[in-house]
């Protein structure tokens, strides 16, 4: 952040007078910008004696300015078009809005007098200054001139580049010279990835453009550009993609890489053709953000405690079910990451592979020339291999063969779409695989879900619960129940990231003697319900009983039954 060169006391004995820092803090710092020379507010934010919030808001009681946020801001069009994009760059402003020959803008730097006159000057009007944050000027700048310039009733068409496999983040934060088609589309990447967001859908209709994020497993709408754009901006997408730019009938599927603020993330991306035009999915794979720790994934100590008993057999078979971007990818590679050491020869067989992993032989499933989970298995029983990871078990003939490794001194690591771990065990057996096989060979199916956590920033305790809840949920009405209240932090939403939640069904000898004998999934749930079995439902009223999560999340993330 940029701070104003005000007269290091006056700064000071404001902070001193409201209580924030200590006169000796004050001396402290004051000695060290003695030395430096470096400006106070920055000496004191790096000892982390005040909160850039409460800085700002003493700069601008100092300068007799108002302070801003960004989030709280409503920028006209007229006022963007009396300051160019480069000229804002160049001061660090934000033209806000104009009214009676005053040019109202916020600054990152209001102290400067040069250059407010010259801004006078380029304007021609008077100047209303506030005080905003450098970092969000520049999103500022980011948000409204880069989206503008596609949203604005104009006849620019877009130019579009050449193919480029990785952006930058200084392609995404300083592209005021590259064409608007090629800056919307950075914009979006830097957008969802500063977002944490997993995936970009953009869509055509008849009208208009529709742009969503899936942000913690919830898509949001974002603004978007208008119709007329739509095909260059899908165009650029395709050159990035490495597609076909012409062939707008048939679906195509491809990838490209950028790197946002030293993220870098791999974006696989999806199209097929709609009545209006083609729809555009990008799935964004974080490497940065992908944690691999097993002691992190969000597993409680006597759930972190069996999955490692499991995986740590010298054979068997550990099956990890859940839907669609439920969190088994994270949970498989963290427990290759946990056995992957040089005395273990590892192989996967993915489709795709999302996230390349050290020191692991990973293949690319590619069904249309013959490269199937199955023939990858049989390949693998040549290679000898400590431990296998087979992408998803789909049919009959890729399950067998995961038994057969199973059964054979290997460790086999799979996913099935099933709705919880007990079911998993009968989907074998509709598969075609004997009872007595499953038995044998599986170590331990485990259900997830991710489930959104509450934003520790406006958390706040829940009053007064209807009596229903208490009894669907089978709590107590003093137990204590929380929920996010919706602030800048979490966009109004209440919550911030998420974590998974697990059903962990261990084979004891019981379980196996109840599949040997083709018990029914209630059978096999009651018997692991009197050893121990946390379902579903329960783990995510354990969360909640953390203050992890909200009611809402366990009633709309799990049933009653799991």
């Amino acid at each position: 952040m940029a701070i104003a060169p005000l007269r290091k006391k006056y700064l000071g004995e404001t902070l001193v007078s409201q209580g924030v820092i200590t006169q000796a803090q004050l001396n402290e710092c004051i000695g060290e910008q003695n030395e430096t020379k470096e400006k106070l507010g920055n000496i004191l934010l790096k000892k982390g004696y005040v909160a850039k919030d409460v800085l700002s808001n003493a700069l601008s009681y100092c300068l007799g300015v108002p302070f801003l946020k960004g989030a709280d801001i409503q920028v006209e069009r007229d006022a963007l078009a009396l300051v160019s994009e480069r000229n804002a760059r160049r001061f660090l402003i934000m033209p806000i809005s104009v009214k009676d020959n005053i040019l109202s803008i916020a600054m990152a730097d209001p102290s400067n007098v040069v250059m407010k006159d010259e801004i006078e000057k380029i304007v021609n009007m008077r100047l209303s200054v506030s005080l905003m944050d450098e970092t969000e000027v520049k999103e500022a700048i980011e948000k409204y001139y880069v989206r503008t310039s596609l949203g604005a009733d104009t006849d620019e068409e877009g130019d579009i580049s050449s193919k480029e496999e990785e952006i930058t983040d200084g392609d995404l934060n300083e592209s005021a010279e590259a064409a608007p088609v090629i800056r919307y589309v950075n914009s979006i990447f830097f957008d969802a990835v500063v977002k944490k967001a997993s995936d970009i859908h953009l869509e055509v209709f008849e009208k208009d453009v529709v742009l969503r994020m899936r942000i913690d497993g919830i898509l949001r709408e974002f603004s978007a550009p208008q119709k007329k754009y739509y095909n260059a901006i899908v165009s650029r997408i395709k050159i990035m993609s490495d597609l076909d730019i012409a062939e707008r009938r048939l679906p195509q599927d491809g990838k490209c890489k950028i790197k946002v603020n030293g993220n870098r993330v791999d974006v696989r991306v999806s199209m097929i053709p709609t009545v209006y035009g083609e729809k555009v999915v990008m799935r964004m794979l974080n490497k940065e953000l992908f944690a691999l720790d097993i002691e992190k994934i969000g597993m409680s100590d006597n759930e972190l405690s069996l999955f490692k008993e499991s995986i740590n057999m010298p054979y068997g078979m550990i099956l990890v079910t859940g839907p669609t971007s439920s969190g088994k990818t994270t949970t498989l590679y963290s427990a290759l990451k946990y056995l992957n050491t040089p005395d273990l020869n590892i192989l996967t067989a993915e489709d795709p592979v999302e996230y390349e992993l050290m020191n692991i032989n990973q293949v690319h499933v590619k069904a249309d020339i013959g490269l199937t989970f199955a023939s990858i298995l049989r390949s693998f029983m040549r290679q000898d291999p400590d431990v296998i990871l087979v992408g998803e078990i789909r049919d009959q003939e890729t399950a067998g063969i995961a038994i057969q490794a199973a059964l054979t001194g290997h460790t086999v690591f799979s996913t099935l779409h099933t709705n919880d771990s007990v079911s998993t065990l009968s989907r074998m057996s509709f598969m075609g695989i004997e009872s007595f096989l499953i038995a044998d060979a599986v170590n331990l199916v485990m259900a997830q879900r991710l489930i959104r956590k509450i934003c520790p920033n406006c958390k706040e305790e829940v009053k007064n619960l209807p009596d229903n809840i208490y009894e669907k949920l089978r709590i107590t009405p003093d137990t204590k129940i929380y929920q996010g209240k919706g602030c800048e932090k979490c966009e109004k939403s209440g919550y911030k990231g998420r974590t998974a939640i697990f059903e962990i069904l261990g084979m004891s000898r019981d379980i196996r003697e109840l599949i040997v004998k083709d018990a029914t999934d209630l059978e096999i749930r009651d018997k692991a319900v009197e050893q121990g079995f946390v379902t579903l439902r329960s783990a995510a009223i354990n969360k909640m009983k953390e203050g992890v999560t909200t009611v809402e999340e366990v009633m709309s993330v799990t049933i009653a039954s799991s």
